[in-house]
Formats: C-alpha cells, sequence, structure tokens
C-alpha cells in the first residue's frame, strides 16, 4: 500500500480513517494460528461497518468505542459490541449512570471466562486516563481535597456537541485524574487475579503499557503530578515526554520477577514478538524485530534497530529519530522543511535540554540522510492535518 494509517483522521459521525482490508493484523495472525481473538476499550482504526472496524480486522470479539473522539467521553450514549450498537439509556439527558469503563470490564473478564481453555488473544486499549476527566462520584470523593490547589477546567456540558468529544468539566481535575488511575489499576488487577483463578497463571502473558506519554486536555495536569518525571514534553511531543513509555511484562517460569532491559524497541516490534511466541508465520517485510531473546534473558541473541523513526502530522509537523543514544528532532516542517535540526545524546541528556548539533556536525549529516530514508510521503496523512 502506498500509506497506512499514522494517526486520527476523522470520518464523521463516528469512526477514523480505516486502515485497508489488505492490512494483516496482529489479530489475524493470530487468528490464523487457532487463537480466539478480543479487543476491549477503545478502537480508531475504522469507522463502523468499514474494512478497518476491528471485527473486520481479526478480532472475533469487540466491546467498546469505535471512534477515539466518542472515547473522549466516560459516559457516552452507547458503545459497540461486535456490529451493533448498544444504547446506554442511563447516560441520556446528561445523566451518569453508566460509566463505560466499567462496563467494558465486565465484557473483558466474560471473554477470560469463557476462553479459559483455550489459546486467545485479548487487547484491552483502556480508555483510562484519556482526555475527559471523569469517575464515579464514590471515588472522587475519596481523593477530594488531597491534592490541592485543585484545578478547574470548563468544557462543553450541553448543546449539539455535548457527549460526542468535548471534554465536559471538571471542578476536581486533580481528585478525578487520581480516581480514574485507581479506576485502571483496580481493573488490571481483576484481569491479573481472574488469570490466577483460571488457572491459566503460568500459560498466560500479559503485558502492561502506554501508547504515548502524559496529556494536557481536559484539565489534566502533568506538571503537578510530575508525570513525565526528568523527561522533556508530553503527548504529540516527539521529545522522549511524549513518545517513551513503560511497558512491563509477566511471563511466569521465562521472565525473571523484577528483571529489567535497556533495549531500545517500540510497538511495532510487538507483531513480530508475539508472533514468534506464538509459533505463527511472522510476515515478511515489518518494521519491527522481535524482542524475543531479551525476554528470554538471551542478549546474544537479540537484533537491534540500525534507528527508529517517528513523525506526528498536526501542529506543523514533527519528526523525530533514535539512532543509538543520539535524538535527533524536527519541529514545523510543514513551513521549514529544511530548517536545523535538533540533536541530543541521550546518554548524558535525557531530559533533552541541550541542543548539540553545532557540535557534531557529522552526527547532523547521518541523521539528515535517515530523515529521507525512514519517510514514505502519503497523500492522506500530512504535515498540516487537523483531527480532532
Amino acid at each position: 500500500m502506498a500509506y497506512t494509517v499514522r494517526g486520527n483522521k476523522e470520518i464523521m459521525p463516528e469512526g477514523q480513517y480505516p486502515i485497508p482490508a489488505n492490512t494483516f493484523t496482529l489479530a489475524e495472525s493470530l487468528k490464523k494460528g487457532g487463537y480466539v481473538t478480543g479487543a476491549f476499550g477503545k478502537w480508531g482504526l475504522g469507522f463502523p461497518g468499514s474494512e478497518g472496524d476491528p471485527v473486520n480486522q481479526g478480532f472475533d470479539t469487540f466491546y467498546g468505542y469505535n471512534c477515539q473522539r466518542l472515547g473522549h467521553n466516560y459516559y457516552p450514549n452507547h458503545l459497540w459490541s461486535n456490529r451493533d450498537s448498544i444504547a446506554l439509556t442511563g447516560n441520556d439527558n446528561g445523566k451518569k449512570e453508566q460509566y463505560a469503563p466499567i462496563l467494558i470490564q465486565k465484557e473483558a473478564i466474560q471473554f477470560l471466562e469463557k476462553n479459559k481453555d483455550t489459546t486467545f488473544f485479548m487487547y484491552v486499549p483502556t480508555i483510562i486516563p484519556h482526555a475527559e476527566l471523569a469517575a464515579p462520584e464514590h471515588l472522587i470523593e475519596k481523593y477530594r481535597g488531597k491534592y490541592l490547589p485543585e484545578k478547574k477546567f470548563k468544557g462543553t456540558d450541553s448543546g449539539p456537541e455535548f457527549r460526542l468529544g468535548k471534554y465536559e468539566s471538571q471542578d476536581e481535575s486533580h481528585a478525578a485524574f487520581v480516581a480514574m488511575i485507581e479506576v485502571m489499576d483496580t481493573q488490571v488487577g481483576e484481569i491479573m487475579d481472574k488469570v490466577k483463578a483460571l488457572g491459566i497463571e503460568d500459560n498466560t502473558i500479559i503485558v502492561f503499557a502506554s501508547d504515548n506519554g502524559p496529556h494536557e486536555e481536559g484539565g489534566a495536569d502533568p506538571k503537578f503530578f510530575n508525570s513525565a518525571g526528568p523527561l522533556r514534553g508530553v503527548k504529540r511531543d516527539l521529545y522522549e515526554g511524549g513518545i517513551r513509555v513503560p511497558m512491563a511484562i509477566k511471563w511466569p517460569g521465562k521472565i525473571k520477577p523484577g528483571t529489567k532491559t535497556d533495549l531500545i524497541s517500540a510497538f511495532w516490534d510487538v507483531f513480530p514478538t508475539f508472533s514468534e511466541i506464538a509459533g505463527v508465520e511472522v510476515p515478511k517485510g515489518l518494521d519491527g524485530i522481535s524482542f524475543l531473546p531479551t525476554l528470554l534473558d538471551k542478549p546474544e541473541e537479540q537484533v537491534q534497530h540500525d534507528y527508529l523513526y517517528w513523525e506526528f502530522h498536526e501542529r506543523g509537523g514533527r519528526q523525530a529519530i533514535r539512532k543509538g543514544d543520539w535524538k535527533a528532532v524536527k519541529y514545523n516542517v510543514l513551513k521549514k522543511p529544511n530548517a536545523p535540526m535538533q540533536l541530543f545524546n541521550l546518554s548524558t541528556d535525557i531530559g533533552e535540554k541541550n541542543n548539540i548539533a553545532d557540535q557534531h556536525p557529522e552526527i547532523v549529516t547521518q541523521m539528515k540522510a535517515l530523515f529521507l530514508e525512514a519517510r514514505t510521503p502519503s497523500d492522506v496523512f500530512t504535515f498540516n492535518q487537523v483531527s480532532f
């Protein structure tokens, strides 16, 4: 294909630009290998009924938000169960009786129970914490007044755009944020407890990771919570604070508890890794590299990336490359494609505070060549893109 989905491109009234029908997904790969597949949470790779709909891309079961934009709202008008739109009447007329993360979690647990005696792949793209800050009142009450001074956010609480992607107001953003983290933490624990109770703990791999750094929308306050730690930037930045995320993996009998790795890896490495673990053929032409040798503590067998490349299509266009300890960043590439790049050495400057491009012209030359090599232009996803 000349392009694949590289970001959010809205399709109204619900959904995003779809991944093509001939895209071979991880779910399709594992399903071909005999796995039952389920996804529970937020999609965003194809509007309902399109070729990108999760049930058309290898998932036997889907429950949640098809649309990432509508996934901004935690008390939505509906959720999707496979091809059926499930009305949530408890949220009609501004009511807050059906908290979507709880409904989605119930379906995920049922999937585990139903498939405990077979091989399965369960994907849980939780919406917590997405953008809107909202949680059941009893949880907000638990943290009320404990994270002062509070931050107030004025959002959309009525009108034609209400609960169609716009964030609702929140007078206690800090308490709400912590309450949401408790929901997520509890639900991760419920999944792990269920796996143990079903007697499949020793034969189940559990992976927990984030898709990006902390966000600032909807009243979120990453500075207050020091969410990015020593890293620079937040979600949508291509500095480390926007793209470096934690990943924790539990694999009883294979991964020694408490071990860590400094392997430079990325999400596109998950496909070949899971394929190798499952014993299914790894598709040709993937950018990803299996990190199974690292999981099995066989570093001598681990193939590593020559470099990693990222791009972001909004806010004037942004690009970044990491090669070893070197990190090159370019902003405003739409208007200034040849503007000087920033260069950092992450081994000594994890906060990307010191641009040392002038001191290393040979590295800058290498990075310029890699920027040209890494990118295939797209007619659909361009650097002047705007999405919700």
